[in-house]
């Protein structure tokens, strides 16, 4: 592992960056400010390495504002609906930072925060840990809540994350993060292949919130039981195609939640790298960046038009604090938080 500075922040607050490598010459680098996946670099079927994410080389850029490119997201990632929610008999009003709802934290969530920063080595591989504190009140959450997040870089040819936090009062958690994926590295991921382990995904209204139904994919344009290109019906005839602009969804993994399990695997045909993921949370949002525009500018002077990159954020299930059929996001008092993930490179 090395350690560079990444420059400081408006304020003044100095920033690192920190490059893991493999035997493999797998790259990650990771930043403190928002524990971000700056760039993640993996062979394609000839050897050749290349980044495989949306991000930029300066910290300015990040600062400036950006749709949370790798990014880890919380204390709740994804959406809460009216930007509220009961607890305990007590109403929690949240930023209203998406509409009327609140979306991934608030105004200043994780991705924003300039997290402690620990390295570390073990069998598995070179490790940063990650740990923050988000006091009681914060973005209006209750609670102090402690959290710690470890990226792994395996020799296998894997980056694992362990999410872990615990809280002082009961309070509420989803932490994922925010990768948007292309592996052919640039153009569009309408190319790609996508497996998707889910027989269900949680449709949603107009304001992307979901309804609390468990619709089953089959005969819909969400069915990623068999693989099939992201643009095969990207565009189809579908509410729910037309409320998200294209995929914008959590899917209901088959897996028992807690239970590693895979939740998902992406391949470009073109470069030959495939991506999988395992997790042992119960869902995963799959997103075809459907709303940049091309006017952010990254790495190497690429431009991140629409459906330039693809994001399986593996999650609790958007607005569970308000659907209590859904697997709950409560964390209780002295309760410890745990889940992880694991994006693993491979190529065919």
């Amino acid at each position: 592992m090395k350690k560079e500075s990444f420059g400081q922040l408006a304020d003044g607050t100095a920033v690192d960056i920190y490059t893991l490598t493999n035997s493999n010459g797998v790259e990650a680098r990771i930043t403190n400010y928002g524990g971000i996946i700056v760039s993640l670099k993996t062979p394609d079927r000839a050897g050749n390495l290349g980044d495989i994410t949306h991000g930029f080389e300066k910290i300015a850029d990040y600062q400036a504002g950006h749709p949370f490119f790798g990014s880890l997201v919380g204390r709740y990632g994804n959406r809460i609906g009216q930007a509220k929610f009961n607890l305990n008999g007590v109403t929690y009003e949240l930023a209203a930072n998406n509409g009327r709802n609140h979306l991934h934290g608030g105004k200043v969530g994780f991705d924003k925060k300039v997290w402690r920063a620990e390295e570390s080595a073990n069998a598995d591989g070179p490790a940063l840990v990650l740990t923050t504190t988000s006091a009681d009140g914060e973005e209006n959450y209750p609670g102090n809540l402690n959290v710690k997040v470890t990226y792994t870089l395996l020799e296998s040819n894997a980056l694992r994350i362990d999410y872990q936090a615990s809280s002082d009062k009961d309070t509420i958690v989803n932490l994922t993060n925010h990768a948007y994926f292309n592996l052919a590295g640039e153009g569009t991921i309408l190319d790609h292949e996508i497996m998707i382990n889910a027989d269900r995904f949680t449709p949603v209204d107009a304001e992307l919130i979901p309804t609390g139904e468990l619709r089953a994919v089959s005969g819909t344009p969400f069915d990623f039981t068999t693989p099939r290109r992201i643009g095969e019906r990207i565009d189809a005839d579908d509410e729910q195609i037309r409320y998200g602009k294209g995929y914008d969804h959590n899917f209901v993994l088959n897996h028992q939640a807690g239970k590693m399990g895979l939740a998902a695997r992406a391949y470009d045909p073109q470069s030959g790298r495939v991506l999988e993921v395992e997790t042992t949370e119960p869902g995963v949002q799959f997103y075809t960046a459907n709303f940049l525009t091309g006017s952010l500018t990254g790495k190497g002077g690429r431009v991140y038009e629409r459906r330039s990159g693809f994001c399986l954020e593996t999650q609790h299930f958007p607005d569970s604090p308000n659907k209590p059929d859904f697997p709950s996001t409560v964390l209780r008092k002295g309760a410890e938080y745990r889940t992880t993930t694991i994006f693993r490179f491979s190529v065919k």
